[in-house]
């Protein structure tokens, strides 16, 4: 230290000093408002990207918001959509049986109505056979006159076996 403050010089550290002035001067003029401007420009850009990143963070988060609601709405939907098919369906077996019910009963009706009439129409032709084959025994009775009754209930009979009910 001691040669230090031997070979100090004054007019020296005067210069050094006014150089060292200058060099603040031209640096403070030339390159700090660039670099502080640059640093500015630079942390102005990392507080954008991260206010971008927070919006885009928040901005997910609204939409898997959206989608859970959407995908709650579309479940709630098909559902509705499921029990109204269900229900159709199940109107659709009524009335398909309700008419089947309908038709099976018109078509007994019409089979009964088509039976009595068959039997109408049958008890009809008995009469008519039964009556011809009265009216046929009579006139065999009437034609042979008969003394006896014996013979008569003879004739009959006879007259039965050979006739046949058409």
């Amino acid at each position: 230290m001691e040669t230090l403050l031997n070979d100090f010089s004054p007019g020296l550290f005067f210069m050094q000093i006014v150089i060292l002035i200058i060099l603040l001067f031209l640096m403070a003029k030339f390159a700090w408002k660039p670099i502080l401007k640059s640093l500015d420009e630079r942390e102005s850009g990392i507080e954008d990207a991260l206010a971008a990143a927070e919006n885009a963070r928040k901005e997910m988060q609204n939409l898997q918001a959206d989608n859970a609601k959407l995908i709650k709405e579309a479940r709630a939907e098909r559902e509705a959509m499921m029990k109204e098919a269900r229900e159709i369906s199940d109107k659709m077996i009524a009335t398909a049986k309700e008419e089947a019910k309908e038709v099976t009963s018109t078509l007994i009706e019409k089979a009964q109505a088509s039976i009595q009439q068959e039997k109408q129409s049958a008890l009809a032709e008995l009469k008519k056979n039964v009556a011809e084959l009265s009216i046929s025994i009579a006139e065999s009775v009437i034609k042979k006159e008969l003394s006896n009754k014996e013979d008569q209930l003879a004739l009959v009979e006879g007259i039965l076996k050979e006739v046949t009910l058409k």
